[in-house]
């Protein structure tokens, strides 16, 4: 009983953590305490195949003693990923508040050693080419990861909170799309440098920019709200800046997803590959344009002049969650993503929460996840049906806007979700207040502490990779321009 009690004490003090400093202290003590720390130190578990694992650590450690830069780019090319043996089930960071099996954070340790020693390998052992070779044919193997930004109107300033509890440990990844509300967030991060972006998605900065966006006008056919204050917020947000151009200031790969507001055209993904002289500010309005509340508009493009004009003439764009809520697989082939992270505020998606990737359970639970697949399937099956028999161009257009509903995936690898309450649904189209965006923005920095070290984990080769990719790059360059001989020697 006294070892309950303390136990029962010590995860309260985890819940009413006030920062993360307490909030990383109680959860370790918790581990030493509740026997976590000695499951970790035990290598083996039917979860993942600790011997592979024990092995290319053996490995690794053999050919860095022998100082092999060769035999230790082998070993990675041999089949380096994110969930080699397994290492990434969720089972593995359910056992404990912090931290995974000891043998896990050595392999992650050795590989992260093993791209040093091979960065800093001889020349006359390794050419440059060579190096710079392997660092981009195994970082794009290896994949890198993503974090998507849900729909969610008045909600959605949730996600303000997550991006600034990633951002205060450096873990923001270099991939971020936003859908509708979503998208505001996903556009501060891609256009803001980061000195600048913790102050952008203060409570403060939030509710001065954003505590007149919900104004309504009537029930009027191109929807109910008026969107005048958003856009000039929009517009003294992000002006008329491209995404090819907010990708040179930043280096971050931004995407904005947009539904059509017509039949028969699926999503767009606009970013500096797909859409690079497409307005941001026009993007986000476009996405924000929750059906019935906002009306659907043309988005606009900048010419080699510098002159804005139409992008995709002669179609509008609405809210980018209805349809892509949270584009993975089109991210996967254009940026090399394997792996997500989700800020998940949308309440269209509650009823399909329970399909989440990372979940891994009990057999009751796999029963409710593969009875959540059926129902969702036959519901597709049915919405097909109906479009089908439907004779009226503006009833298919409901059903279709249905069935893109039903049919997302609205869950990741790692899921950071609000601790909703019934109250914060009136949040969905009001104005803002101080006390409801500082209340909104601490919960979802709560709401990630416990996502922290995992994401640490998850992304450590990749964040590794990408450093030393760009130490190389930067290298290549300046080779480059020293090879080019001078206008006056010629």
């Amino acid at each position: 009983m006294l070892f309950k009690n303390k136990l029962s004490a010590v995860e309260n003090e985890i819940k009413n953590a006030e920062d993360y400093q307490s909030f990383y202290q109680a959860s370790a003590y918790h581990d030493e305490i509740s026997g976590a720390d000695q499951w970790k130190s035990k290598d083996e578990s039917p979860d993942y195949d600790f011997q592979l694992i024990r092995k290319r650590v053996e490995r690794i450690k053999t050919a860095r003693t022998r100082g092999n830069a060769n035999a230790l780019m082998s070993i990675l090319h041999e089949g380096i990923h994110g969930n080699l043996g397994n290492i990434a089930s969720p089972k593995l960071s359910q056992q404990s508040k912090l931290g995974t099996k000891k043998l896990i954070e050595e392999f992650l340790n050795q590989v992260c050693n093993a791209l040093t020693f091979i960065y800093h390998a001889d020349e006359r052992e390794i050419d440059f080419a060579t190096k710079l070779c392997f660092f981009e044919e195994t970082y794009h193997a290896f994949g890198q990861s993503c974090l998507m930004l849900s729909g969610g109107a008045g909600l959605g300033f949730f996600h303000a909170g997550v991006v600034k509890a990633l951002q205060e440990h450096d873990l923001v990844p270099n991939v971020v799309s936003g859908a509708s509300a979503g998208s505001i967030i996903a556009a501060l991060i891609g256009t803001r440098k980061k000195s600048e972006l913790l102050e952008d998605l203060s409570a403060e900065s939030i509710f001065e920019k954003f505590k007149g966006w919900s104004q309504f006008k009537g029930i009027k056919k191109e929807g109910f709200l008026d969107s005048r204050y958003l856009e000039n917020t929009l517009i003294d947000l992000f002006d008329l800046m491209t995404f090819e151009e907010a990708f040179v200031k930043t280096g971050v790969k931004m995407t904005v997803t947009v539904s059509p507001a017509d039949l028969h055209q699926t999503s767009r993904l606009l970013n500096a590959i797909t859409s690079p002289n497409a307005i941001i500010t026009q993007a986000v309005r476009a996405s924000v344009a929750i059906p019935f509340m906002f009306s659907p508009i043309y988005l606009k493009a900048k010419n080699k002049k510098g002159e804005v004009i139409p992008y995709i003439p002669n179609r509008q764009f609405a809210d980018g969650s209805m349809m892509a809520d949270l584009p993975f697989r089109r991210l996967a082939r254009l940026y090399g993503v394997n792996h997500s992270i989700v800020s998940q505020t949308n309440p269209l998606a509650t009823p399909f929460l329970t399909g989440g990737k990372s979940e891994n359970g009990s057999l009751s639970e796999l029963t409710l996840r593969h009875a959540a697949d059926l129902a969702k399937k036959n519901s597709v099956y049915i919405f097909d049906v109906l479009e089908k028999l439907s004779s009226s161009d503006y009833l298919k257009r409901g059903i279709h806007k249905v069935r893109s509903i039903v049919d997302q995936r609205y869950v990741g690898d790692i899921n950071i979700l609000p601790d909703r309450k019934w109250s914060d649904f009136k949040m969905l189209f009001a104005n803002p207040t101080m006390q409801s965006l500082t209340q909104l923005i601490e919960g979802a920095e709560r709401a990630t502490w416990p996502q922290i070290d995992l994401i640490k984990r998850n992304t450590r080769i990749s964040k590794k990779f990408s450093f030393y990719l760009k130490l190389l790059k930067a290298e290549e360059k300046k080779r480059l321009s020293q090879e080019i001989p001078s206008k006056n020697a010629i």
